[in-house]
């Protein structure tokens, strides 16, 4: 199966410990790469798309008018708002994917007993040889 396809299944599933660990891991993480899109990655990003910075991207659909203040759509805050869930997205998904391979691992493993201790397998041939001797 493809990483691709794999990823579709994940993000259509509606399970609910994937939706659990997704929740857990995207709010410790959330700040963290909150930060690491608006301070490391979009400054760059905007350096070689000629200067922009995606903070402060924005469509002005009325300007300030006295004590109101404009009212603009600010898409570059959706922006870097989208990149930050792609990255935690990738993140939960790179831990259900491991824990779904550690499942699948255990589920391939055969349940067989131990082997029994060499006094226990010594004991048992005994024990045969002297049903085999009175029958």
């Amino acid at each position: 199966m493809g990483l691709a396809q794999e990823f579709k299944e994940f993000a259509l599933r509606g399970n609910v410990v994937d939706m659990a660990v997704g929740i857990v891991i995207g709010g410790a993480f959330g700040k963290i790469v909150s930060s690491l899109v608006e301070q490391v990655l979009m400054p760059p990003i905007g350096l070689l798309m000629g200067g922009v910075d995606f903070s402060e991207l924005a469509v002005v659909l009325q300007e300030a008018q006295g004590d109101a203040e404009a009212v603009v759509i600010g898409y570059g805050a959706f922006i870097q708002s989208v990149v930050d869930f792609t990255i935690v997205a990738l993140a939960i998904f790179a831990v259900i994917r491991m824990m779904n391979s550690m499942k699948r691992q255990e589920e391939a493993a055969p349940a067989e007993p131990p082997a029994p201790p060499p006094e226990v397998a010594l004991l048992t041939e005994i024990r045969d040889a002297l049903k085999a001797q009175n029958s």
